[in-house]
């Protein structure tokens, strides 16, 4: 299965009967509650608010949405709305998370939590998905949100987080490119023998359920008519599911260059935890906050 967009991928949450919980952390956010309504009435979760009670009534009212009480969890402060969102994910009471305002670190100190965390023993990555115009589907970046200079083992368990997401949408050979400034290895690059290094983990079949292309440019795994004139064969080439970046850096000035130069739609989460959590920027806008809890009700 591949999605070509993320109207396809809404359907695909929709026509499934057993909708996901999601739970808020300190959901007093308009934008969140915005994206979070949108989501229940567009019949992709159902929410569960952590947080001050009035105020998430102040803003629901201003939105003019109803929810009864019993959807909504009083606690003193953002500490305490995360350490309640992990226990309604061991309890099996909530099935990902989302952070409202909250400060990424108070929410993630939560999960990592040796004794009552989510944490699985894997590398916790970011997966940020994007619909572009001119692209024929869904076009995955990892990692500019969450590992910032990542090693080589690290490398390869942010490839294996980005594969299992795809392989829980549906995708059975999720394609990867491992991108450098260069298709060559340089000695004097080190992303590149990291990239030649992961190509021969997928050959070896170390990275399973994948094939993975690397050291490659951007325009060589985007642009067959750049791959014929530096006669570079890939099966990759225009035809990726998931740009792997060198560093948070990369990724991060990649992902919004789609966003503002090229008109892209975005959707991201961390994964690597027991479960997703929605984890967009301060910035970020009630649509991309909706698609981001479509992608994680979508793949948990």
């Amino acid at each position: 299965m591949i999605y070509r967009n993320f109207e396809e991928l809404i359907k695909k949450v929709q026509s499934t009967e057993l909708k996901k919980r999601v739970a808020v952390v300190s959901a007093q956010d308009e934008h969140t509650l915005e994206a979070v309504f949108k989501a229940k009435q567009n019949n992709i979760v159902e929410p569960i608010l952590i947080g001050d009670r009035l105020e998430i009534k102040r803003i629901l009212n201003n939105l003019h949405i109803e929810l009864d009480d019993k959807h909504i969890i009083q606690v003193e402060d953002d500490v305490a709305a995360a350490t309640k969102a992990v226990g309604l994910i061991h309890s099996g009471e909530a099935d990902f998370i989302m952070k409202g305002k909250i400060q990424t670190a108070d929410l993630l100190k939560a999960v990592v939590n040796k004794e009552k965390g989510l944490r699985t023993g894997r590398v916790m990555s970011h997966v940020v998905l994007h619909d572009i115009p001119g692209y024929h589907k869904l076009l995955a970046v990892t990692d500019g949100g969450m590992m910032m200079y990542p090693n080589l083992e690290e490398k390869r368990q942010i490839i294996e987080n980005a594969v299992s997401t795809f392989k829980s949408m549906g995708y059975e050979c999720p394609k990867v490119a491992v991108l450098t400034a260069v298709e060559k290895v340089n000695p004097n690059m080190p992303e590149t023998l990291d990239a030649d290094n992961l190509k021969k983990m997928n050959q070896e079949n170390i990275l399973k359920d994948c094939i993975v292309e690397g050291p490659i440019s951007y325009d060589l795994a985007m642009s067959k008519e750049s791959a014929e004139i530096k006669n570079f064969i890939s099966p990759v080439t225009e035809d990726v599911d998931i740009l792997m970046v060198p560093n948070i850096t990369v990724g991060n000035i990649l992902g919004k260059s789609l966003v503002y130069s090229a008109g892209a739609k975005m959707a991201g989460f961390i994964v690597g935890a027991k479960v997703p959590i929605v984890l967009t920027s301060r910035g970020s806008t009630a649509e991309e906050k909706y698609l981001s809890i479509v992608l994680s009700a979508a793949i948990n």
